[in-house]
């Protein structure tokens, strides 16, 4: 993460709330609320343009139309836990957003290259033309 990174201001802004959860925890389930769904809009971050795209693509159906992002942890039995993994999974999420992908480098080919290339193509086609049907 860069020293400017949006992860402490957006665990700053997320707002939390506990829901009844489903899965282990018998009697424990019905009585206590420890799903914790946690929500952040993400325009108060101010994310430049790229790494709010990005983010975008890699939250995918958990962000809102609205721009909020909610993430829901219920696989442990305690509230701090499922608090402390419905952080660590946005923390990461905006961390990935963050990171710009290398750009993609224009492979060159030397004379040589080119011609292996074609040859093969050739014979592929040549391979493929041949499975017609076969006459009697």
């Amino acid at each position: 993460m860069s020293e400017n990174s949006a992860v402490p201001r957006a665990l700053a802004l997320a707002e939390e709330s506990f829901i009844a959860s489903s899965g282990p925890g018998g009697q424990n389930v019905n009585k206590v609320a420890t799903a914790v769904q946690l929500r952040l809009d993400v325009f108060a971050l101010r994310l430049p343009p790229p790494v709010f795209h990005r983010l975008k693509a890699l939250a995918g159906s958990r962000m809102t139309a609205r721009g909020e992002i909610v993430l829901t942890a219920r696989t442990h039995r305690t509230q701090e836990a499922n608090r402390a993994e419905a952080r660590a999974r946005l923390a990461d999420l905006i961390a990935k957003a963050e990171i710009t992908p290398a750009k993609r480098k224009k492979s060159q080919l030397n004379r040589v290259g080119k011609q292996k290339r074609l040859d093969g193509k050739k014979i592929r086609g040549t391979v493929k033309a041949n499975r017609g049907k076969v006459d009697w």
